[in-house]
């Protein structure tokens, strides 16, 4: 299919206008000590029917939605941004399994999950939801989803907070991290289940579940989507470290060879695609990909960096600036809703890691300070909305209330520890708290 003149104009515009709101406000976010994705997603919210779009409709529809060239390509980037943004956050994922602060981090994640999640599902008992449900309307999916919301950690935003404040390399970002590494795999199991409930029967025809017949619905269903996909997240610990590493090294492997860069966005693609055929989101794909290349060495790890490098560059301002796009705070959002949401997933979030941090044997300022840091949504938390809003789970006004709730809440947790560190006070009681060496266990 090829494109006319006026639709590679089209879609070049868009996309001009979107890296340049994307980064413009994201640089403008991290020099204000915030996180870069709330810049992003802003930047593309204002070229939205939010602001753009109200004050000039006809050059809004102009740019953005006139025709059916632009929005399907801008549709393409935006699902190979959030592959990609999967495949950088997995590679971060591999160094953040190997630090150990296992009973903190055991203690929080139980309780930081267990009560935020149930408290979801507790809360839609009483609440009636139906408005909010998207086109697919599959209310055990929505449920598992408003409950995910609840729970959800943000490891790359946390982790940029922290990068940011000169504090990765401690013992209070080894527990962040820890825990939230551990709530986003429950967090991918379960909404990986809840997109396999909403999946029309049709669409995938070529693929384990519709070869053997099997329905998420039914127990035999439930169990094999649970199974395969807590068997696809095991995959790193069976193969072992460096087994990219070796892939690359073998003498047959005439791709890396010749590309570096191309043999690993084969493999992240090929993985993306096995997932989909045996039922799993396509998320996980890209997600294990980076994860068993988060070790490499040498030139397969320069060509990694490369392909971050150019992902965070490109296809990821892209992809976040298009979550903004999509939001309308004038039409599809509901303020009374979303401060009542915000305050009851704010509290149970931070009230449960708080109690876990405690239980844990922290004292009262580092478990505040670590329940904070939990409470931060950021890119999981988009993702959560995009993945569900896109597979029908939730409707457009839900999907507006998740993408500020991760928003605010990430901004939230960057205001707080920025302030403690210039107010002077450690954020864990241990005298080494800000000092430790990332590599100590």
């Amino acid at each position: 299919m090829s494109l006319s003149s006026a639709d590679v104009t089209h879609l070049l515009l868009a996309l001009v206008l979107l890296l340049v709101a994307a980064h413009g406000f994201g640089r403008l976010f991290v020099w204000s000590h915030q996180p870069k994705v709330a810049g992003e997603i802003l930047g593309g919210l204002l070229l939205g029917p939010t602001l753009f779009g109200l004050l000039l409709p006809s050059w809004h529809h102009g740019v953005f939605t006139s025709g059916t060239a632009t929005p399907a390509a801008l549709g393409v980037f935006y699902q190979l941004g959030l592959v990609l943004l999967m495949y950088c956050s997995g590679a971060e994922l591999r160094s953040i399994l190997a630090r150990r602060e296992r009973r903190a981090t055991f203690g929080i994640a139980l309780l930081a999950n267990v009560a935020p999640f149930a408290a979801g599902v507790i809360f839609l008992r009483f609440y009636d939801s139906e408005h909010l449900l998207g086109r697919a309307h599959d209310r055990t999916a929505f449920v598992l989803v408003f409950a995910l919301a609840m729970a959800v950690t943000s490891i790359p935003v946390i982790s940029r907070i922290m990068a940011d404040l000169g504090i990765l390399g401690t013992r209070f970002a080894r527990i962040v991290l820890s825990v939230a590494v551990l709530e986003d795999l429950l967090v991918y199991v379960v909404l990986n289940y809840a997109l396999a409930l909403v999946a029309p029967p049709h669409a995938e025809a070529f693929s384990v579940p519709s070869l053997l017949a099997l329905s998420p619905a039914s127990v035999v269903g439930s169990i094999y989507y649970v199974v395969v996909t807590l068997a696809f997240v095991a995959l790193p610990a069976v193969l072992g470290p460096g087994f990219v590493g070796r892939l690359a090294a073998r003498r047959g492997n005439v791709l890396h060879r010749a590309s570096p860069i191309g043999f690993q966005l084969t493999m992240m693609l090929a993985l993306t695609g096995l997932a989909t055929f045996i039922g799993v989101s396509p998320i996980f794909g890209a997600m294990l990909a980076g994860i068993l290349a988060g070790d490499l060495h040498g030139a397969a790890e320069q060509a990694r960096q490369t392909i971050q490098g150019f992902a965070y560059a490109f296809f990821i301002p892209v992809y976040f600036a298009v979550v903004g796009l999509r939001l309308d705070l004038v039409h599809h959002f509901a303020p009374l809703f979303f401060a009542f949401f915000l305050a009851f997933a704010c509290v149970t979030k931070t009230l449960s890691a708080y109690a876990g941090a405690r239980l844990a044997g922290e004292d009262k300022p580092g478990a505040r300070n670590l329940a904070i840091a939990l409470n931060a949504r950021g890119g999981p938390g988009i993702v959560l909305a995009s993945v569900a809003f896109d597979a029908g789970i939730i409707d457009l006004s839900f999907y507006t209330s998740l993408v500020m709730l991760a928003l605010v809440t990430s901004v939230l947790a960057g205001s707080w520890l920025e302030a403690a560190l210039r107010r002077g006070h450690s954020l864990l009681a241990s005298a080494d708290a800000r000092l430790e060496p990332s590599g100590a266990d």
